[in-house]
């Protein structure tokens, strides 16, 4: 028989050996955890950037708008109360109250058929203003020609004729009584485009201005019996149709 003895371990021997067990499983992940960004730290860093961004625009913009000048029009309360009570429809006389002679009342005033609030720019629209004239009232066609005395209506026959080119009396003796009504028409097609798109171009100067909104919408406009005369102002805009030859 061996009388080789096996060598026994003393007891608590291995005690002090580190352990890779569970033990050390979870000593990672709590320095992991230490170590990584939690989710309330993430909001927390977003939160930051968001009122540092509103108050370094509140700073630099002369608007002194938190949005870097947007201003969402909800935050509008003249707009946002008009939102919630819905658009108006006010009759040519009801209209004509809110021409700035009341200080109670907004000051509204008319394109297209469009009702738009101005009151924001009193200096402008108010009693006295430059352009008060244009308030209480839908004058579309004085926006067209430029007759601002002269066309406070929102009739725009015969408005076409500003932008109708003016032949020499030379030309027009080369050409037949058919090539002319031919000719006109045409002209007349292309100078009521001009027309739209110059009412067009106002209309969406009060609807996208920031300051001006648009209320409602006039109803029971009548047209006059007689067609209004072009004024003399736009009648000296009427483009000599030699000119246009030579732009082209």
């Amino acid at each position: 028989m061996s009388s080789l003895r096996q060598r026994q371990v003393p007891a608590g021997a291995g005690a002090n050996e580190p352990s890779t067990s569970k033990p050390t499983t979870q000593k990672s992940k709590s320095r992991n955890e230490k170590n990584g960004l939690s989710v309330l730290d993430i909001i927390r860093v977003v939160v930051t950037l968001i009122v540092a961004s509103c108050g370094l625009s509140y700073y630099m913009t002369s608007t002194e708008s938190v949005l870097w000048g947007y201003r969402p029009w909800f935050t509008r309360w003249p707009v946002l109360v008009r939102y919630l009570q819905g658009p108006l429809s006010l009759t040519p006389e009801q209209l004509a109250l809110y021409n700035g002679s009341d200080s109670t009342l907004p000051i509204y005033l008319a394109i297209n058929g469009s009702v738009f609030d101005v009151s924001a720019n009193p200096l402008v629209y108010g009693a006295g203003g430059h352009y008060n004239f244009f308030t209480g009232k839908d004058a579309t066609r004085a926006f067209v020609t430029g007759c601002f005395q002269e066309d406070q209506t929102h009739d725009l026959r015969g408005v076409e004729e500003m932008f109708m080119p003016v032949d020499e009396e030379a030309e027009l003796k080369t050409l037949s009584s058919g090539e002319k009504k031919i000719r006109r028409e045409q002209d007349r097609r292309l100078a009521r485009t001009s027309v739209q798109k110059q009412v067009q171009h106002w209309e969406n100067f009060f609807r996208n201005h920031k300051k001006y909104f648009e209320v409602g919408k006039v109803v029971g406009l009548e047209v006059p019996e007689e067609q209004r005369e072009l004024c003399q102002s736009a009648k000296q805009q009427r483009p000599k149709r030699s000119s246009l030859k030579k732009g082209n």
